[in-house]
């Protein structure tokens, strides 16, 4: 493990907090009591009651087992999770993001899971969408559980709408009529009201950018394709929406973002994910005024991308055998079951999907799933969080006008070829 672990720092990640932060992760295979110590990292304060609920029903079947919950905020997950692996403390099984998946496992910090859960009953290639399991397949091997899936669906305000005398979004609604829509709220609402927001997020563009027919990078994972027609349509949609007024400015959105304005009742609509329904579903103030349709079609699509975070073991676990064991546990029709009917995301397992769409019934949450099948991954390589990283400052650039989406494409597919360039020669 020391060989890999120093060539992880050596692929320059953040190791600035020392191998001490999550002491006693990974401990002795069994505490004084006799029990096995597992730990979970994870980073959404939303999702812990369900991995408890998780947990419980697990250590009910397996009483020898202890699991701990550590909730680190997003913003310091990756730093700790890296400085603790670099130690040899890190948490026995951990949430994993395809951005981080394959440098984390060229950094020999994730176990391989192939075998395991091709001896598991939990039927990984039968309940799992092929996009989900390959999204954690490196060099044909497994490295992570597929956990959940999600993708975007566009959340209205209905009180706004009222207001303004605009009839609710369809399922069926396309970008125009969204548009159409936006110019009929504008200025019809109040005050520091606006139709929608436009962030810089790539979970936005991304999807436009599929829809219209253009991409990030090639298919060989060599080269960037910014300059592409297609790929400059679909930012620039968004930038349009900034342009004509729909949407607050870039700088406003940094202040206070669509989530938060749309929350205070500050936007008629939100382009968001499914992981946003247990924190809007939690406000007294909105869960009332608000619902969601499909996300409308652009270009003849619904450009919807499916992401998705899998459970991860840590190779240097005291108790691999028993994390591996939990992991795939949470892969289960049971554990996902619980999952679905809690209703924080949707569940990776095809035949758990069902249950989230039925845990607010006044909701049309089936928006999310009804065409999840057709939904694409998104896409990723090595230096994936570097790469998305250039790709805000620079279209941020564009967002704000200070740049045309092209001056911004040709600089942004210059210094992305330099990062493919370095990642490629490794």
């Amino acid at each position: 493990m020391k060989k890999k672990a120093n060539k992880f720092i050596a692929m320059g990640l953040t190791m600035a907090l020392g191998a001490s932060i999550l002491a006693g992760c990974g401990g002795d295979e069994k505490s004084k009591g006799g029990k096995t110590n597992l730990s979970v990292g994870i980073w959404d304060t939303n999702q812990k009651a369900t991995l408890e609920k998780m947990i419980k029903a697990y250590t009910e079947e397996n009483p020898d087992v202890s699991i701990e919950i550590q909730l680190t905020p997003w913003k310091d997950y990756w730093t700790k999770l890296e400085a603790s692996a670099t130690g040899g403390t890190a948490p026995d099984v951990f949430w994993l993001n395809t951005l981080h998946a394959e440098v984390y496992q060229e950094g020999g910090i994730l176990a391989d899971l192939t075998e395991p859960a091709e001896k598991s009953d939990i039927g990984l290639y039968e309940n799992y969408a092929k996009a989900m399991t390959d999204s954690y397949t490196i060099d044909g091997k497994l490295y992570a559980i597929p956990k959940d899936t999600g993708t975007a669906a566009l959340w209205y305000n209905k009180e706004l709408f009222d207001k303004a005398g605009v009839a609710y979004p369809t399922d069926d609604w396309t970008w125009e009529d969204m548009l159409a829509a936006s110019e009929k709220l504008k200025g019809n609402m109040g005050d520091g009201v606006y139709a929608i927001g436009a962030p810089v997020d790539f979970e936005n563009y991304s999807s436009t950018i599929f829809a219209a027919g253009g991409n990030i990078m090639s298919e060989d994972k060599k080269e960037p394709t910014y300059t592409m027609p297609e790929t400059m349509e679909g930012v620039q949609c968004w930038i349009d929406l900034i342009d004509k007024g729909y949407s607050p400015s870039v700088a406003d959105l940094t202040d206070s973002s669509a989530a938060t304005r749309f929350e205070a009742g500050r936007l008629a609509m939100f382009l968001g994910g499914s992981y946003m329904t247990t924190q809007f579903a939690s406000n007294e103030e909105i869960k009332d005024k608000i619902n969601l349709v499909e996300y409308p079609s652009y270009n003849g699509k619904e450009p919807n991308m499916a992401g998705g975070l899998g459970y991860a073991v840590y190779e240097n676990s005291k108790q691999k055998d028993a994390a591996i064991d939990f992991a795939l546990w949470l892969g289960s029709e049971e554990a996902m079951k619980i999952q679905g009917e809690m209703g924080s995301v949707i569940s990776a397992r095809t035949d758990a999907q069902k249950y989230f769409a039925d845990t607010i019934p006044e909701w049309n949450l089936a928006a999310f799933t009804n065409h999840i099948d057709e939904a694409v991954p998104m896409p990723y390589c090595k230096s994936m969080s570097e790469i998305r990283d250039l790709e805000v400052k620079k279209y941020t650039e564009a967002f704000t006008g200070e740049k045309t989406i092209e001056e911004v494409s040709k600089e942004l597919q210059k210094e992305a070829q330099e990062i493919y360039d370095r990642m490629n020669e490794k």
